[in-house]
């Protein structure tokens, strides 16, 4: 992989947004999205980039989104910087394998979480009350057990720097709509149980992942990124036990570290040592190894 990337600039295009990893432009009436090794931890964005890591979620998304797109369509036009209008070629070295050309659409205000087994914020929950984002669950489950049927739990988009608030279904339908929240939970169900049993396969038990829709028009779409490190918990399922945390292939070994350092979890954060960067970026190209063919 290449030197890191934080940020980018390219002045000659017209730039509208600097999210937790992505850069986003303006190019005609599409958006160009560049993917930067920035990683962020519990909303707080990271002062040391993991080098790679932008072009591991840049390709990992795109797999993901085709491998959907029976299912329901998404934002790209195209991940080929030979494709994207010239405006674009002065930048194709620092956009190549990390950027790709989209659909404008009107993201949805909501950020749509599919669990199939109990981990992080969900068994936080589960542990006070019995149930995740108003969805009962049984009695006596254990960390990391796996759920009796996948769930979907939504919660609110924050800012940046401030957390995700869980909401339940009617909070959703209040937000949006009942039809489109209907249309959203499905669509989401389905994409995750295809891509857990296909990582399955690889040896790679998905527990829950974030999904981001939009609309363009009325058409509903996928957008932002799908089933990377970032936005999802990957286990190996040959070491997968109920009752404890997993190993992971994703940003839990960062936030491992982090609680280990006791963090309060409020900007600025530390800065990481040259082994945490390193194996976090061995964890990203392990799941991307195993995971895309």
């Amino acid at each position: 992989m290449s030197d890191a990337i934080a940020q980018t600039n390219f002045p000659d295009l017209k730039f509208l947004n600097r999210g937790k990893v992505r850069d986003l432009y303006a190019v005609g009436n599409n958006l160009l999205l560049v993917a930067t090794d920035r990683i962020s931890a519990f909303d707080v964005i990271m002062p040391n980039p993991i080098p790679g890591k932008g072009v591991i979620l840049n390709r990992m998304s795109a797999f993901w989104f085709r491998q959907m797109e029976d299912i329901i369509g998404n934002h790209i036009i195209s991940t080929n910087v030979a494709d994207y209008p010239p405006e674009c070629f002065p930048y194709a070295s620092s956009l190549e394998g990390r950027s790709m050309l989209a659909r404008r659409a009107k993201p949805l205000p909501v950020e749509c979480i599919v669990r199939g087994y109990l981990s992080g914020s969900g068994w936080k929950d589960y542990c006070q009350s019995r149930s995740v984002s108003g969805i009962k669950l049984p009695e006596g489950l254990k960390e990391s057990a796996k759920l009796p049927q996948t769930i979907f739990t939504p919660t609110t988009k924050a800012p940046e720097g401030q957390h995700d608030t869980a909401i339940t279904k009617k909070d959703m339908e209040n937000l949006i709509g009942a039809e489109l929240t209907d249309k959203v939970i499905n669509f989401s169900i389905a994409i995750y149980e295809r891509a857990a049993a296909s990582a399955l396969k690889a040896g790679i038990i998905i527990a829950d992942t974030k999904m981001e829709f939009g609309l363009v028009g009325d058409e509903l779409i996928l957008i932002d990124e799908l089933l990377t490190p970032d936005s999802s918990r990957f286990w190996p399922a040959a070491e997968y036990a109920e009752g404890r945390g997993q190993k992971s292939f994703d940003k839990q070994f960062l936030r491992d570290y982090l609680l280990s350092i006791k963090w309060n979890q409020k900007p600025p954060a530390p800065d990481l040592p040259p082994e945490i960067i390193s194996k976090t970026k061995e964890k990203y190209e392990e799941a991307y190894r195993r995971l895309v063919p």
